[in-house]
């Protein structure tokens, strides 16, 4: 079955940078979308990028410019480079199988998922 292992989150300083990891196995990741989602203290999913199998991407508003998604197909995984992060990135981080642009439709993760905390 589909298997997403995330890592890489941790507690960083307003202005600071993570680089969330996502390891996959159970699925054909070199034909496949990957969506990164997050989920803030009582709120809902909401998507933060996407890229897909051919490497073309998007990003949320509030992240474009500071985030970058990116994708290994040897290695099956794709990760999230997130620079000048705001207190507002504070969330748990999800990846998800598929290429998610809205917060309509984004199913529900299978992974743990990384805590990121941005905090002084």
């Amino acid at each position: 079955q589909v298997q997403l292992v995330e890592s890489g989150g941790g507690l960083v300083q307003p202005g600071g940078s993570l680089r969330l990891s996502c390891a996959t196995s159970g699925f054909t990741f070199v034909n496949s979308g990957m969506t990164w989602v997050r989920q803030a203290p009582g709120k809902g999913l909401e998507w933060v990028s996407a890229i897909w199998n051919g490497g073309g991407e998007t990003y949320r508003d509030s992240v474009q410019g500071r985030f970058i998604i990116s994708r290994d197909n040897a290695k099956k995984t794709v990760d999230l480079q997130m620079n000048s992060l705001k207190p507002e990135d504070t969330a748990v981080y999800y990846c998800v199988v598929g290429f998610y642009y809205s917060d309509s439709f984004i199913p529900p993760p299978p992974g743990q998922g990384t805590q990121v905390t941005v905090s002084s």
